[in-house]
């Protein structure tokens, strides 16, 4: 054969292999949108006709509160949800020990003392350490960079430091609360402070995890509103060195015992092939915890709920798991891990990008797998015509598990910007979220979990 015989034979082949795999998609979309259509109207129905479900958001905020990890709060939350659990009638019901971080917030003090009296509002972050007994009182010097800061060092000795950045995105902002105490403590500062990680600029504070290293003291570090670091930037335009006494009295106290809460949809077919999927159950104590992630937890439970209530049956199991101590330690996702990693699990999913409008279907694994599940945008178009199933499943709590190797599973939602107005603040209330947006989240996780517990097992098996 010549050379330009066998290139028009590889075309060929090359030609034949692509119209095999159109076919096999053609046959695949048919076979979806055939067997599932009209599941998928019955699962979106019943969605909207349930009203349960946001008096259970409603129930969990107002009732109980903020849930830091370590409190009695999100025990007594714990405890309620497994009881309701109970009722729905999900099989093997239980909580699973977890050892959580304990850390307290008592009280906060912030003012300036000058040129003039006035309160500062103040927050500290989660694992900020106290100020001495009777605060600290010390010049304010303000930058709005690291980059600014290291430009200043020499200049920060005995000072406060205040990072009085625009917001640009969490993305950006996230290692000022991270790291923030320890660059400042580094160049001599006794504390330091920020403008919070949020599009919400209305005398607005926020929280969030934030740690130390071992290499520089440990200094209090937290929150001020965007006006105030402002006011300090200004004042300092006019040669004025502002002056603040904070006042911090927090405490670390020893680990506390917490739960994962978990309760199983039996599969009829392959009952030990598990895909485990829920939110997080603890949040920070400021607001209600609604959108971070109350609503997390009650999609994904209310959407195994209406599939049981539907009576379909799944071939894999569902398994609801709600994870403790997300935000400031993650120890729910890896004792999950260490306790059920010997279980076959085929997927995790994970909600906690808020309640708005869902957007997207993530997925993490193969590329096989991805495609087939392409094939089922169509059924979830029916909720929201812009959703599309794209790479990029995952989760804080899910990440341990999936890095054993399960694929990964989370559901994308078009917040308008408004996930980091309410994020770790005050504003985080369960009227923030609209009913509509809760239901269609329900029904978009219901839709894809049923299906993929219904796939062959050639597909499950897919590499």
């Amino acid at each position: 054969m010549n050379k330009f015989a066998f290139l028009k034979y590889l075309l060929l082949i090359n030609f034949l292999i692509l119209l095999g795999f159109q076919a096999k998609s053609e046959q695949n979309s048919a076979f979806f949108a055939e067997n599932y259509s009209g599941i998928a109207d019955l699962i979106i129905k019943q969605a909207h006709s349930d009203t349960l479900a946001y008096h259970r958001l409603e129930y969990m905020c107002d009732v109980f509160g903020p849930r830091l990890s370590g409190s009695e709060n999100l025990e007594k939350t714990l405890e309620w949800m497994l009881s309701e659990m109970k009722k729905d009638g999900f099989e093997n019901v239980r909580a699973d020990e977890v050892m959580v971080p304990h850390w307290v917030r008592n009280h906060e003090n912030c003012e300036l003392t000058h040129p003039r009296k006035a309160n500062i509002p103040v927050f500290a972050f989660g694992g900020s350490i106290a100020t001495p007994k009777g605060g600290i009182e010390a010049e304010v010097i303000t930058v709005d960079s690291f980059e600014d800061l290291h430009k200043k060092k020499n200049l920060v000795q005995g000072k406060i430091v205040v990072y009085n950045f625009p917001y640009e995105g969490y993305g950006k902002g996230f290692a000022y609360r991270f790291y923030g105490a320890d660059s400042a403590a580094k160049y001599g500062a006794v504390a330091s402070l920020m403008r919070p990680l949020s599009t919400n600029i209305s005398n607005n504070v926020h929280t969030g995890m934030m740690v130390y290293s071992d290499s520089v003291p440990r200094i209090p570090h937290g929150s001020i509103t965007p006006e105030d670091a402002m006011l300090f930037g200004r004042l300092v335009k006019y040669g004025i060195t502002p002056k603040i006494r904070l006042e911090f009295d927090l405490d670390s106290l020893p680990d506390a015992v917490s739960h994962n809460l978990i309760g199983e949809l039996t599969g009829t077919d392959y009952p030990d092939e598990i895909i485990a999927v829920g939110g997080h159950t603890d949040s920070w104590d400021a607001g209600t915890g609604a959108q971070d992630n109350a609503g997390g937890c009650i999609v994904t439970w209310e959407a195994v709920r209406l599939l049981k209530n539907l009576g379909l049956k799944p071939k894999r199991t569902i398994r609801i798991v709600q994870w403790t101590n997300e935000e400031n330690g993650v120890r729910g996702g890896y004792s999950y891990r260490d306790a059920h990693q010997h279980e076959k699990h085929v997927l995790m999913f994970e909600h906690d990008s808020g309640i708005f409008p869902p957007s997207a279907l993530r997925y993490t694994g193969s590329e096989s797998m991805l495609n087939t599940l392409k094939i089922i945008e169509p059924l979830l178009q029916k909720i929201n015509p812009e959703i599309q199933v794209t790479k990029g499943g995952g989760g804080v709590d899910i990440g341990p598990m999936m890095r054993t190797g399960v694929p990964g599973m989370s559901l994308g939602t078009n917040d308008g910007g408004k996930y980091f107005y309410y994020h770790h603040n005050h504003s985080d209330t369960p009227d923030k979220v609209k009913p509509k947006d809760l239901n269609d989240c329900i029904a978009a996780i219901a839709i894809a979990l049923y299906i993929y517990a219904d796939l062959p097992q050639e597909l499950i098996n897919q590499k």
